[in-house]
């Protein structure tokens, strides 16, 4: 089961991102990571957050496929998670995983 939260308990919701862009979802899972989907003037992205490992920003053209991939990522970061959090983890374990993350979504 992952433990998913909404993030700063709502309080970025509507706020601007990095990018510029305003935030429309913003969830945290208690094991170090925070995803987010945010909709700039010409941009909708989804970013990812692991906690001392990585951050990966993917940009879509449509509301559609921004919100289905969010979910898609939302639930293979959890596996990247369990990697890390998985005892005896070696860092070649944990970037291979964070790797194939990556790859699966460019």
């Amino acid at each position: 089961m992952s433990s998913w939260s909404i993030y700063n308990h709502g309080k970025t919701i509507g706020t601007k991102g990095a990018e510029g862009g305003v935030i429309l979802s913003d969830e945290s899972h208690e094991k170090g990571a925070r995803i987010t989907l945010k909709r700039g003037d010409a941009f909708i992205s989804v970013s990812v957050s692991i906690r001392g490992w990585m951050d990966h920003t993917r940009f879509f053209a449509t509301d559609a496929d921004s919100q289905r991939e969010y979910r898609a990522m939302r639930a293979a970061v959890v596996n990247v998670l369990n990697i890390i959090n998985a005892e005896g983890a070696t860092d070649i374990k944990i970037w291979e995983a964070i790797s194939e993350f990556v790859r699966r979504y460019p």
